[in-house]
């Protein structure tokens, strides 16, 4: 006599029943870190500008200009860029540190890399995006001059300042804040608060540059809102770091050919 057929399987379930995903949906944001490594990624990232800023300003005082006093020395562009350069290499050292040694992950897979087949699109939008903020910003109440100013003062300064935006800089950002944060909001507060709020926070970084004037910032705001957008669509930050590039490098661009090669900057504030 046979004996009667399990119903049920070694999991629990009826046969037939497949198991259940524990944990968020495959579509939600699942990130290997939490809110506060991202704090001490900001953290370290303000810590170490200053501390390279003083190094640099100190070195450069005594190397280069005996002269000129340290507190002036240390406004210089070209100073400020070497010290945020030298700050943004360690703190990414940091972030691939913090993601394959603490958390037992892959870097570029834990934080979405995923290199876009159809990187050309994003490519275009980030030029679409920066052309047509640039017309918004001409019906925006701009001030007449901006801190960031100071790095179109001479060729040497615009070019530095040109070729670290369209590097370092758009790689840096959009490993922090799409990479790191924008995940750790989604998770804990949906997509709509997380996309506002990172998109928000990356305005406000760029604000003292931006004499915190509202409508340079408003730019700046809808620049991150394009890009977390991105990268909540598309799951994927290098989709943001080419559209960033783009942008950065559409502007660049701009004011090359209006200063004839960053020959005559003063064309730029007529």
């Amino acid at each position: 006599m046979s004996s009667p057929q399990n119903p049920w399987t070694e999991t629990g379930l009826p046969v037939g029943t497949e198991p259940q995903a524990s944990g968020p949906p495959a579509a939600g944001e699942n990130p290997a870190w939490s809110g506060w490594d991202v704090l001490s990624i900001a953290f370290l990232t303000v810590v170490s500008i200053i501390v390279f800023l003083f190094l640099i300003t100190y070195a450069g005082q005594r190397l280069l200009y005996p002269r000129v006093p340290v507190v002036e020395v240390a406004k210089f562009p070209l100073v400020t860029l070497v010290a945020q350069l030298l700050a943004y290499v360690l703190v990414m050292a940091f972030m691939v540190t913090l993601v394959e040694r603490n958390r037992g992950r892959r870097f570029w897979q834990a934080i979405g890399w995923n290199w876009p087949g159809n990187w050309p699109v994003y490519v275009l939008a980030g030029f679409i995006l920066s052309i047509g903020l640039q017309g918004l910003a001409h019906v925006l109440p701009m001030p007449k001059d901006l801190p960031i100013d100071r790095f179109f003062q001479t060729p040497s300064e615009a070019w530095a300042l040109s070729v670290f935006g369209m590097t370092l800089a758009p790689f840096f950002e959009e490993f922090f804040f799409r990479g790191f944060l924008y995940p750790v909001l989604a998770r804990r507060l949906g997509v709509v608060l997380a996309v506002t709020i990172t998109a928000a926070s990356f305005g406000l970084i760029h604000a003292p540059q931006l004499g915190r004037a509202w409508g340079p910032v408003l730019v700046v705001f809808m620049v991150g809102l394009a890009l977390t957008i991105t990268r909540a669509v598309t799951k994927s930050v290098a989709a943001g770091v080419v559209m960033h590039v783009a942008y950065n490098g559409t502007i660049s661009v701009l004011l090359f050919l209006a200063s004839d090669g960053f020959r005559h900057l003063e064309k730029l504030s007529q």
